[in-house]
């Protein structure tokens, strides 16, 4: 079997732990028995489920409460597995199957772009959600998702651009330093 070329050791590593941390959330309500967690609304940046994390199991517990202090968890802007409500929102959960992909794409794909366009990529995320938090405009989960991975992909083919960027001065220099 033949290794596939990586073209990046860092872009192996974000991928990797991108590709754990998704699969942790995906899987963490599944560690959590059957309709346990129904209704996780909340805010960001504060600690509002604690007492319903309190006797879950080690891993569950870490990834919902890592979910309680980062996302708002509002239960109907958020998927369920299992009966249970998701450690994170449709949005959230977009995002980091979109950084899984989109940095598992460049970590066996050279992709070179502007940087700037990728930037759109982050427009339908921003338009959707900036448009529901000004009106009375309410998105769908399956948009949240969506506009989630679309953002998730750019960003990692934006911080690809500046991984691949640093490789080659790096390389530029070191053939400098060895023509010198």
């Amino acid at each position: 079997m033949k290794i596939p070329f990586v073209t990046s050791i860092i872009l192996l590593i974000i991928f990797f732990f991108c590709s754990v941390w998704l699969a942790l959330v995906l899987v963490s309500p599944y560690l959590v028995p059957s309709d346990t967690l129904t209704d996780l609304s909340g805010s960001v940046n504060v600690r509002d489920n604690v007492e319903q994390f309190k006797d879950l199991n080690t891993l569950p517990k870490i990834v919902y409460s890592i979910g309680d202090v980062e996302c708002h968890q509002i239960k109907e802007r958020s998927y369920f597995l299992n009966g249970n409500e998701m450690p994170f929102c449709a949005r959230d959960l977009g995002l980091f199957a979109g950084l899984a992909a989109g940095f598992g794409l460049v970590t066996f794909i050279r992709i070179r772009t502007n940087p700037f366009l990728l930037l759109l990529g982050l427009l339908p995320l921003g338009l959707d959600g900036g448009i529901q938090l000004l009106t009375d405009y309410e998105s769908n989960n399956l948009l949240r998702l969506a506009t989630g991975i679309i953002a998730g992909v750019a960003l990692a083919l934006i911080i690809a651009q500046f991984v691949f960027v640093i490789q080659d001065d790096r390389k530029k220099a070191g053939d400098t330093a060895r023509k010198a």
